[in-house]
């Protein structure tokens, strides 16, 4: 890209400088035999133009090397930054990673902390059915021995009515 860039500006650049260069009937070349200080003075022109040209390539190669630098830095910069952003945001993921770890440890001791307590209640509700079963057993023992017992003094009062209206 900066080749062609380069190119095209420094061919742009020569055709003025030639232009202008070519332009006065001094630096044009005749056909017709002219002294040898006239070819001095051609030459000299010519390398003349040629150390101009030179002389803007070469400010045209500074300044291009002066923008790609400029360019580098400023992509340099860039890049750090999001590395940072990238630490950053690294980082943050870690310590949510590290909460949320954290809340699930948490919460998978309260579950099975409430599973203990749900355990025991549950034991305690079939300790306490057991209880009320053997009660209900013995209500239902007592029962019948109270209706026994009224049977045997029934039978008895009834045999004492019946002997003390014989006698």
């Amino acid at each position: 890209m900066f080749p062609v860039l380069l190119d095209r500006q420094c061919s742009e650049k020569t055709a003025v400088q030639m232009d202008a260069s070519f332009g006065s009937k001094d630096n044009l070349f005749s056909l017709t035999p002219s002294s040898p200080s006239d070819h001095g003075r051609a030459v000299l022109n010519l390398v003349l133009q040629a150390a101009e040209i030179f002389s803007g390539m070469e400010e045209q190669v500074q300044e291009t090397e002066a923008r790609a630098q400029s360019m580098c830095k400023s992509a340099e910069e860039r890049v750090r930054f999001a590395e940072k952003r990238i630490e950053v945001a690294e980082r943050a993921r870690r310590e949510i990673v590290n909460d949320v770890g954290r809340k699930l440890q948490e919460a998978s001791k309260a579950l099975t902390n409430a599973q203990a307590r749900i355990a025991a209640a549950e034991d305690k509700v079939t300790a306490s059915e057991f209880r009320a079963q053997s009660a209900e057993a013995q209500l239902h023992d007592a029962k019948q021995a109270l209706l026994l017992v009224e049977e045997a003094i029934r039978e008895r009062l009834l045999s004492e009515k019946r002997s003390s209206v014989e006698t």
